[in-house]
């Protein structure tokens, strides 16, 4: 029997039953790797040898009576993270010798889940971009569509789960990297509440793998079925035994409801600063369709809803300011007289990102204090429903552009072009304020590319948007493998 499609869950029980065995499935991904990752290029780093090791190490240890959560099952694992006596480069040409001595603290947690790790995705160049290239490891291609990108930065992640390439990874979002790849490539992925999950050495080199509380950034599971990512939440979620877990323990609501009828859902499909292509409008819909059918209550507007202009301005602020922090002196003095330059009256994303990347931290105080009457206006509306459905790019995956100038760059909504950097204010509508979202397939476009939307939930309710994640699934169908080109 051909597993590699197989949910994480469903491969659990036939482990368990001694339907397989892990080193079949691991042989098994690795023959599937070998044979088809050279169209794909998902699988940047092969860690074949190791993978071996630790499947017949995890049927050792089911035949000494261990069940350990994740006992047996190929994953695999974003590049960013560290692992150690691999690389971790995040695409960036002068890091591609630099080898970490210690796995990042997600890595570690898969290997005492039982987790048996495949190897490394690929990303884009410092993991800002929504496409996944670097000139180290080359373009990893959309499994769907060859000429078009799997998204970015966790592109190579959905790459892998879409071409049957392991039952699970892991990924990280600060703007749409787990749920833009998740909507292009068919499959799904939650980005959890801020600071949720642990991200201690999901770091970019040479910097130390310290355990940061970093803003905005969150790192998250994928998955192709929505069980599965609740599943690999619980062995992500949790915080850093060096800092926050020295006082605390986690313990994670339960969901607010169990049945779709007992839903209340506001549905957006419109956003003021850029529009909503025809096929991801649809995909929004067929969601709502499905919610009203199964009685749930369903509403379009609400003026509990915090302003989605204002939302994308702070969010592009916050982003922009944490990137501007990086940069040498030089480059930082340039942008902040190229800001002064701007027309008070210019108040396009475009000047935002600008003005973002040249700001003080007297300006970024102010920004965050803007974030927090956000999270408070969440909190009210969170009284009344219990989950956002919306869109998480405006279009389906779009053909592979390697334009230096990312600035320069435009994407095009239904004949009509935006800057490139616009579509991810849907995105950043859920990570400004920290809130959990996942993200679902539903369905094909009319070109035969997936089409996803966001479930937005309440912060540190993860496990509310997950199960409505199920729900939907048995009601409007969930992953579907590719044809193979």
């Amino acid at each position: 029997m051909d597993w590699n499609f197989a949910s994480a869950e469903e491969l659990l029980t036939a482990l368990r039953a001694g339907e397989v065995t892990s080193v079949q499935l691991t042989e098994q991904a690795i023959a599937r790797i070998e044979r088809d990752d050279e169209a794909i290029n998902a699988i940047c780093v092969r860690d074949f040898e190791r993978a071996r090791v630790a499947a017949r190490r995890a049927d050792q240890a089911r035949a000494g009576g261990e069940n350990r959560p994740l006992l047996g099952v190929p994953v695999t694992v974003k590049e960013s993270y560290n692992m150690a006596g691999l690389p971790t480069t995040w695409g960036v040409p002068q890091n591609k010798d630099f080898v970490p001595a210690e796995d990042a603290i997600q890595v570690s947690r898969l290997a005492v889940a039982g987790a048996v790790m495949l190897g490394k995705t690929n990303v884009p160049l410092g993991l800002r971009d929504v496409q996944s290239f670097n000139e180290i490891y080359g373009t990893t291609n959309n499994p769907w569509d060859h000429s078009r990108t799997p998204g970015g930065s966790s592109g190579g992640s959905s790459a892998a789960l879409a071409s049957g390439f392991g039952a699970l990874s892991i990924g990280s979002d600060i703007g749409g990297s787990l749920r833009t790849p998740a909507h292009f490539c068919g499959i799904y992925a939650h980005k959890p509440t801020l600071g949720l999950a642990a991200n201690r050495g999901m770091v970019a080199p040479p910097a130390p793998a310290s355990p940061v509380d970093l803003d905005l950034a969150v790192v998250g599971p994928m998955a192709r079925t929505a069980r599965d990512l609740t599943m690999l939440l619980d062995v992500m979620a949790g915080p850093d035994p060096l800092t926050l877990g020295k006082a605390y323990e986690l313990t994670l609501p339960p969901a607010r409801h169990e049945r779709l009828d007992d839903f209340r859902v506001l549905v957006l499909d419109e956003h003021p600063l850029i529009g909503t292509g025809i096929a991801v409008r649809a995909g929004v819909n067929r969601v709502a369709d499905a919610l009203v059918d199964s009685g749930a209550r369903v509403e379009r507007h609400s003026a509990l809803l915090p302003d989605l202009a204002e939302a994308a301005t702070i969010y592009m602020q916050l982003l922009f300011a944490g990137s501007g922090a990086g940069l040498p002196v030089e480059a930082y003095e340039q942008l902040r007289t190229q800001a002064a330059e701007l027309s008070t009256h210019d108040q396009s994303l475009g000047a935002t990102r600008l003005r973002g990347m040249a700001f003080t931290h007297r300006d970024w105080v102010e920004a965050n204090n803007r974030r927090e009457l956000h999270r408070h206006g969440w909190r009210e509306l969170f009284a009344e429903f219990d989950a956002v459905v919306c869109p998480i790019t405006p279009t389906p995956a779009f053909p592979h552009d390697h334009d230096p100038d990312l600035l320069g760059r435009h994407i095009d909504i239904d004949g009509v072009e935006y800057p490139y950097l616009d579509q991810l204010v849907w995105a950043g509508l859920a990570t400004m304020p920290g809130l959990p979202a996942t993200a679902i397939p539903t369905g094909l476009s009319p070109e035969g590319l997936p089409v996803g939307v966001q479930l937005i939930g309440p912060m540190f309710e993860d496990r509310t948007p997950l199960r409505l994640a199920e729900l939907l699934e048995q009601k409007i169908g969930g992953f579907r493998a590719p044809p193979r080109e």
